[in-house]
């Protein structure tokens, strides 16, 4: 008699794991997307200083975002820790560059 108990579960794990691959292949051509869409920026000149850094600070963080979140897997269970201190250290570094800035211009 075959277990079903063992079979299910092994179809909801592949099912699960082609469904984490499409997100992966998904993210991985928005990442591709944005860089190229950056380059495009960056090589044509035909936008302004004021328009093209914040936009290309914004394609970087979001694909920052992209990196953290599905490449070093911090949505997994587990992984708050890691987590935790990825983030910790975001906010230094942001702490650090705003009282660099306030200390410049004031």
């Amino acid at each position: 008699m075959p277990d079903l108990t063992n079979n299910k579960m092994s179809t909801y794990q592949k099912q699960k794991n082609k469904d984490e691959m499409k997100k992966q292949i998904i993210s991985f051509a928005l990442m591709i997307f944005f860089t190229v869409i950056a380059f495009i920026v960056v090589g044509t000149g035909n936008m302004s200083k004021m328009y093209a850094l914040p936009l290309l600070f914004v394609l970087a963080v979001v694909q920052v975002g992209f990196q953290f979140y599905y490449f070093m897997h911090l949505k997994d269970k587990d992984h708050e820790m890691p987590a935790i201190m990825i983030y910790g250290g975001v906010w230094a570094a942001l702490l650090t560059l705003a009282g660099l800035g306030v200390i410049t211009w004031w």
